[in-house]
């Protein structure tokens, strides 16, 4: 009898139009936020997780909403350390962390601190890209140089 073994793949975005700019410039090594025209307030690009684009502004809730480059800075606004495996993909980094930053220009991402063993709310952190493959790169970020 003969076993087969199947090693769990880690999911990889698939942009669509609307998400487009977001991946293109993470290709590019740039943090692409959405931006209002109307008052200068920039977003995340989703509410969170699994949802379409934020259609309007947040703050005035105006639908002028562009992509525009950040500065690629960042605090570290919160984490969690993960220590169990809830997908097999993920579990030989298991412990890692999932981090919440607050970016200069004031949008919180959902994303992670990497080259760093002790994580402080409140350190000084900077973007760098995950390539994924040739076509999506995802940001992550690791303190700051």
């Amino acid at each position: 009898m003969s076993v087969a073994t199947h090693t769990a793949q880690k999911p990889v975005p698939v942009p669509d139009p609307q998400s487009a700019p977001f991946f293109e410039g993470a290709l590019e090594d740039k943090l692409m936020l959405l931006r209002c025209r109307a008052c200068s307030v920039y977003h995340s690009p989703t509410a969170y997780l699994g949802v379409p684009l934020r259609p309007r502004c947040t703050e005035c809730f105006s639908g002028e909403l562009e992509w525009s480059a950040s500065s690629g800075r960042a605090t570290l606004y919160s984490f969690a350390i993960m220590h169990q495996v809830y997908d097999d993909a993920f579990a030989a980094d298991v412990p890692y962390n999932i981090a919440v930053v607050e970016t200069a220009e004031g949008a919180r991402l959902t994303s992670q601190v990497v080259d760093c063993a002790d994580l402080e709310i409140g350190m000084d952190l900077e973007v760098v890209f995950e390539r994924l493959g040739d076509e999506v790169a995802i940001p992550k970020f690791r303190p700051r140089r």
